[in-house]
């Protein structure tokens, strides 16, 4: 398996560089295809609208924010890619964002977006990561709005507690682990048990690991009354990791998205990318 076709979000975002630059990176490391996706959402009309701005003057002023948004997506793409080798496509289109994205990702084998970010905007909504990573069937690759030092990848930890999540999460990011210099598989908490973790929590994933060539080991932690997903944050900062890999968990009904306790903390205050699968 190899990643052949990458799919990044571009909104209008001044941070749209950040997680470009990390697509583009990945996508010259792997040979794919780079789809850069830009959607302007359609004109709504505000739910309590009283009449006391004209109607044309409120579509006016989300048509000129929509076309600043495409200028600053378009532009922001053609910068990252210029003078790379990538092979590399440009769409846009109108529409809901998620549903659009959604539509897209099938065709693509990992999808790249920025993590939302509190002090901005944004009119894809704050729980776009987790509705894609829910309901798309690929992988998801949030970057933090903080950027990141250096292209992730190099020391990674797979998040692991023998649930058809993780191994979802693990296979779908064989390719970064395979390049990986260093792979964590990370159990927290584990329980010995003939229908989950073997004898030794975290041995059956690292021998499965090994036999496809990635440099694994396993670390074996405690959380206590502690939070999952600040135990993995705390980690991740201690071993030095880039990445983090992990199985999303939770479901999304009319858009109310419920996730587990690790998924929601790691969504809110990552510090290094995350790839989420469901």
């Amino acid at each position: 398996m190899s990643y052949k076709t990458i799919l990044v979000h571009c909104d209008g975002n001044p941070k749209v560089a950040q997680r470009l630059a990390v697509a583009v990176e990945l996508a010259q490391r792997h040979g794919a295809h780079l789809v850069g996706l830009h959607v302007q959402e359609p004109f709504t009309a505000p739910a309590m609208f009283d009449g006391t701005i004209a109607l044309d003057d409120l579509f006016a002023a989300h048509d000129a924010m929509a076309k600043a948004g495409l200028a600053t997506a378009k532009q922001a793409f053609a910068k990252a890619v210029k003078g790379t080798h990538a092979s590399t496509e440009w769409r846009s289109e109108e529409g809901h964002v998620g549903t659009r994205l959604a539509v897209h990702a099938r065709y693509a084998d990992l999808v790249v977006l920025g993590q939302n970010d509190p002090s901005g905007e944004s009119a894809a909504g704050a729980d776009l990561p987790e509705t894609l990573a829910l309901s798309i069937g690929r992988p998801v690759l949030v970057v933090p709005h903080i950027g990141v030092a250096s292209a992730p990848g190099k020391t990674v930890m797979l998040c692991w507690n023998a649930s058809r999540e993780s191994a979802r999460a693990a296979s779908d990011a064989l390719p970064l682990l395979r390049a990986a210099d260093k792979v964590i598989v990370l159990t927290i908490d584990p329980r010995p048990s003939a229908n989950g973790h073997g004898a030794e929590p975290g041995a059956d994933a690292a021998a499965w690991l090994a036999r496809h060539g990635v440099k694994v080991t396993v670390q074996r932690d405690v959380a206590a009354d502690s939070d999952v997903g600040g135990v993995i944050l705390s980690r991740a900062a201690d071993l030095g990791v880039d990445l983090i890999v992990m199985g999303v968990y939770g479901h999304s009904r009319l858009r109310e998205m419920v996730l587990g306790g690790a998924s929601r903390t790691l969504l809110a205050s990552m510090t290094v990318p995350v790839v989420m699968a469901h």
